[in-house]
């Protein structure tokens, strides 16, 4: 099964070939009917719902529908500690994972440890393996985004976490798996959805 999964806010929108199984409650999209730009300016205020378009090929679906938009290329991490605890930040009023954008010609591991240690205040011991890669959509100065983001497994001691303010983060914590449920409870579907990956 070919899937894509874009997030707008509390909306997700699945591009597949076949119908993913487990969803719960979903609203199928039309494909001949379908438009991007009018789906994304009903989504981004509106209530929590997984919508899925179902076409014979995602990859090309997708990539049309993102030419007419900006692309950004982002990288974040998931930290682990060696007491088995999870590293997440508060920022606008939700539970987030760190992240941000790549510099100009940086690679995106090293774009991925920068801006953990830049929004947590720590140092990464280790970098381990891609977890996965998203696709959010927002708007930056009236313009619609698509903003990629590659997310890495990581190590680091327990350390003291300094939040980067400036970046809107007002707390940062290490948090047991046992604490997912309330992170979920005010988080974002793609948060979610990266936490559901997690091998604890």
């Amino acid at each position: 099964m070919k899937m894509y999964r874009i997030y707008i806010n509390d909306t997700v929108l699945i591009i597949a070939d076949v119908l993913p199984g487990g969803l719960g409650n979903y609203q199928q999209v039309d494909e001949n009917d379908f438009n991007f730009g009018q789906f994304y300016k009903v989504a981004k205020g509106g209530p929590a719902s997984i919508n899925v378009l179902l076409t014979k090929d995602p990859k090309q679906t997708f990539k049309k529908m993102r030419r007419s938009f900006l692309v950004i290329k982002a990288a974040g991490g998931v930290v682990r500690n060696d007491e088995n605890q999870f590293l997440f930040i508060f920022r606008k009023g939700k539970w987030d994972l760190p992240k941000g954008k790549l510099d100009e010609g940086e690679k995106t591991k090293k774009a991925a440890v920068r801006e953990v240690e830049e929004e947590c205040g720590i140092t990464v011991s280790k970098l381990g393996d891609m977890l996965c890669k998203t696709w959010h959509v927002y708007e930056e100065k009236g313009q619609v985004v698509f903003k990629k983001t590659t997310w890495f497994n990581m190590m680091a001691t327990r350390q003291a976490l300094i939040p980067q303010l400036e970046e809107g983060i007002t707390e940062a914590r290490w948090l047991a798996s046992g604490d997912f449920d309330y992170i979920k409870e005010n988080t974002y579907p793609l948060i979610r959805d990266v936490i559901s990956l997690l091998e604890v």
